[in-house]
Parts: structure tokens; C-alpha cells; sequence
């Protein structure tokens, strides 16, 4: 009895759908019932009696592998505007035995799960491409299942939503371009440190002509001892509209975390310091702006 009660409360969680298989074997039993009503055969009965019994046994079955699955989203890496990330999901099979040939699908995507044995999970990652910043939910998953006969499609739709953030799209120029730019260096000159080709932005007094004489025109590098505690970035200097000043600033906090390096925004109305708060609620705040 409460096996039953356990199938009808999968059984509700499931929807089903017809396949081109659900017609071959419905045109099948048609015509295998011609037969033996007609001739009176014996082995024609008991093909019929056997394919009836396959294709009635199919959507139990199929429920069964389908319906013992949960699933919910997971932590993953951060979102950014225009650039193809992923979310993580988690698919737990809380039955004892095994689940086959399952899909995670949204829209046009499609990731398989060929096989989940029983109280056993799996994370399967799901593509998507943001394509503003800001708050960003991610519903309408379903799991799907054509086992074990494929004459019918079961469907189980994924209730959870996932809700997060999207970062603006970290573009612009680099941090160490913006350092050679700038008429304060963050430093002093400590050490000569190689040579580098040159690109426009480095100072004249930096080049190294002993390459120019051979035709390629190099800069001499400098390592630098730090002198300024932090880098200061102003919101207003960083580029030339909103969108291309948040995009400029995601960057530079990226490469700050990357480097190790601390950091200050001054924004319009607050000033974000990476010695009070962490990388993450800077780039938040960068993406609700």
C-alpha cells in the first residue's frame, strides 16, 4: 500500500508524452489483432499478449526511473554580461536502484545523464549567456526520460528557480596599461627588468635605443617599489559613458584579485575599498549601479 501511495505521488510529479514509437506500436497491436481475431492463431496471440505487456509495463517503469530524481542548482562561478558562463546543477537519486538515459534540458539545451545509480548524485553544468548585468534568474529546467522503450516521453519539470547576479562585462584597458598612463606612477623606478616592445603608451624617456638603431623599437622595464598603499580608480576618468566605465572597472578589480593588489573606487555617491569588502560585493555593487 504505501508503495502505491509512493507511485501516485511520482506518478503526479510526471508528465507524459507521445512519441512516433507510441504509433508503431499502436498500428502493431491494431494489426496483431486482426490477425489472431481473424486465423485464430495461437503464436499471434501470444505475440500480442507479450507486446501488449512491454508496452504496458513501459510507463511504470519509466516513471520509476524518473521520478526518484531531485534536483537543485549549486554554487558556481560568477556571471558577466555577454560572455557564456555556467550554471551548476545537482541531480541526487534518492532510490536504491539505478536511473538511465536522463536529460537536463532548458530551451535548446540538452545535457545528458546516461546512467545514476541509486543514492548517488551527479552535477551537470548548464550554459547560458547573460546579456545585460544586474539581477539574473534562470527557471524552467525539466528532466526528461524516453526509458525504457521510447514510446513515451516523460517530462518532470524542475520547480526551483536560481536567482543571482551578473556582473558587467569586464572589458577595457588593461591595468598595467593604465599604470603606465597615468602621470603619478605607483612607485618608484627600483630596478631595470627586461625589455618590452613598445606600444604607444610608454614614456618616451624609456625607450631603448640601442633596439631602435637595430630596427626594433623597444622600452626598458622597471620593477617598482610600491609606494602608494592603494590604487585609486575614479569612476568619472575610467571611460567615457556608464556602461564602458562599470565594464572598465570590473576589469580592474579583476586583475586587482588576480595580483593580490588592494584597491579603491571612488563611485558617484560612496567610495568601495577592497580592505573592507570583498571582491564579490564590489562587483555587485558595480552591477546594480
Amino acid at each position: 500500500m504505501k508503495s502505491l501511495r509512493t507511485f501516485a505521488q511520482i506518478y503526479r510529479r510526471i508528465d507524459q508524452h507521445a512519441t512516433r514509437y507510441s504509433v508503431v506500436v499502436v498500428v502493431l497491436l491494431f494489426g496483431l489483432f486482426l490477425e489472431a481475431y481473424m486465423h485464430d492463431f495461437n503464436l499471434v496471440y501470444i505475440t500480442l499478449f507479450f507486446m501488449f505487456s512491454l508496452a504496458f509495463s513501459a510507463g511504470p517503469i519509466g516513471i520509476l526511473n524518473l521520478g526518484h530524481l531531485e534536483a537543485s542548482y549549486v554554487p558556481s562561478g560568477r556571471l558577466f554580461a555577454h560572455q557564456e558562463g555556467h550554471l551548476s546543477m545537482q541531480i541526487y537519486n534518492n532510490s536504491t536502484t539505478t536511473s538511465w538515459s536522463i536529460m537536463l534540458r532548458h530551451e535548446n539545451t540538452s545535457i545528458p545523464l546516461k546512467q545514476l545509480k541509486g543514492d548517488t548524485s551527479s552535477v551537470l553544468h548548464l550554459p547560458v549567456l547573460p546579456n545585460k548585468r544586474g539581477s539574473f534568474t534562470h527557471k524552467g529546467c525539466y528532466l526528461e526520460s524516453k526509458y525504457p522503450l521510447s514510446t513515451v516521453r516523460l517530462v518532470m519539470k524542475i520547480n526551483e528557480a536560481f536567482s543571482g547576479i551578473v556582473y558587467p562585462e569586464p572589458k577595457g584597458i588593461p591595468l598595467h596599461s593604465f599604470l603606465q598612463q597615468e602621470e603619478n606612477d605607483y612607485g618608484e623606478e627600483k630596478e631595470f627588468d627586461g625589455l618590452r616592445a613598445y606600444d604607444g603608451s610608454q614614456k618616451l624617456s624609456h625607450i631603448h635605443w640601442a633596439s631602435v638603431a637595430k630596427g626594433d623599437m623597444s622600452v626598458k622595464v622597471f620593477s617598482k617599489e610600491t609606494q602608494t598603499p592603494k590604487l585609486i580608480f575614479n569612476f568619472y576618468t575610467a571611460a567615457t559613458d556608464d556602461e564602458s566605465r562599470l565594464s572598465q572597472l570590473c576589469l580592474w578589480v579583476l586583475e586587482c584579485e588576480k595580483q593580490n593588489l588592494p584597491f579603491m573606487i571612488q563611485m558617484p555617491n560612496r567610495v568601495l575599498n577592497s580592505a573592507k569588502e570583498s571582491t564579490d560585493v564590489i562587483l555587485e555593487t558595480l552591477a546594480r549601479y
